[in-house]
């Protein structure tokens, strides 16, 4: 007892996951998308110059068109919340053997008889904030949302949604003004091998550290990452590659 209370127990837990989900939807597509349209567009022209020019647009509409999404995800997290926090407040006033009867199931899910839980259930009926409360978390399973979570993560979505798209364009951006010279590699062609091997190391790295914080395993988040993101890119451009052969 004496070391119990000497050395308390204290059990580490992740609680930014809403934050994490918003990176991680983010930056996977933002490092994605733009890559594979790098990729696609490299079988089809021979300017760097126009690649950077369509990337920078790709990621100026794709943040915004992410950061919306996420914004009204959450939005509508928020209001079906809200929606579900007025029922539960009137039924518990207006129908209180239904929810009684409700608290049993829940506890019996548990193994907890209905006499075990009855003293469980007479506390909450003399408490209706924390009554309901529990009904929002163990019947319907929703927790409180943030109040500025609709914002902060149309933000974080869009933000990380723009660093993971300018990575694939870095090559492109430093070889645009880089003249074709005969017998050697086409700076668009070193630009594409340059791009693909930073950002599959950007996937990698980032499919690592997704699976140290979520607990996946940092090695299978790793690969299963940069398999996703080089199979679109290849699609891509082998797509683009074929239909401007046909042209």
């Amino acid at each position: 007892m004496h070391d119990v209370a000497l050395n308390p127990h204290h059990e580490s837990h992740f609680e930014s996951t809403e934050v994490v989900r918003d990176i991680v939807i983010g930056l996977s597509d933002g490092l994605t998308v733009p890559f594979a349209l790098a990729a696609g567009l490299s079988g089809a022209v021979a300017s760097t110059h126009i690649v950077v020019l369509a990337g920078l647009a790709e990621i100026a509409a794709g943040s915004i068109a992410m950061g919306l999404g996420g914004y009204l995800a959450a939005r509508g997290d928020a209001e079906h919340y809200a929606s579900e926090l007025a029922r539960e407040q009137d039924e518990v006033i207006t129908r209180p053997h239904d929810e009684a009867e409700e608290i049993y199931e829940i506890f019996s899910q548990y193994h907890v008889s209905r006499e075990a839980a009855t003293p469980v259930l007479e506390a909450l009926q003399k408490n209706p904030p924390a009554y309901v409360d529990f009904m929002m978390r163990f019947e319907l399973g929703l927790e409180k949302p943030a109040s500025n979570r609709a914002h902060r993560s149309a933000l974080t979505i869009a933000g990380a949604y723009i660093a993971g798209g300018m990575i694939p364009l870095i090559p492109y951006m430093f070889l645009q003004h880089t003249a074709p010279t005969p017998g050697e590699t086409t700076p668009i062609v070193l630009a594409l091998r340059l791009s693909v091997a930073i950002t599959l190391l950007a996937l990698a790295i980032f499919g690592a550290l997704k699976g140290r914080l979520l607990g996946t395993g940092t090695l299978r988040s790793a690969l299963q990452t940069t398999a996703i993101g080089g199979a679109a890119a290849a699609v891509a451009y082998t797509l683009a590659h074929l239909l401007n052969a046909q042209g």
